[in-house]
């Protein structure tokens, strides 16, 4: 069974956005199966777009889902 991990990215920047989300998968613990990235979109959607062109190696597949505020990335296994 997997974990999951949120990130919340409200009141940053795309560049300072980024660096958390780098941050965040270099240290990603081996269990977290799932991480939920909450972006927001009522202020604009640079960051949305940010996260939903981001790309990881860790990263298997995003999940844009029926909330815009939120992209999940499915993270690749071992």
């Amino acid at each position: 069974m997997g974990y999951f991990l949120t990130i919340d990215l409200h009141g940053h920047t795309t560049e300072s956005a980024k660096k958390a989300l780098d941050t965040a998968l270099k240290t990603l613990s081996a269990e977290v199966h799932e991480v939920e990235v909450v972006h927001g979109y009522h202020q604009g959607t640079a960051l949305r777009d940010m996260v939903r062109r981001y790309k990881h190696p860790k990263i298997a597949r995003k999940i844009l889902g029926m909330n815009q505020g939120t992209t999940i990335f499915i993270i690749k296994q071992p």
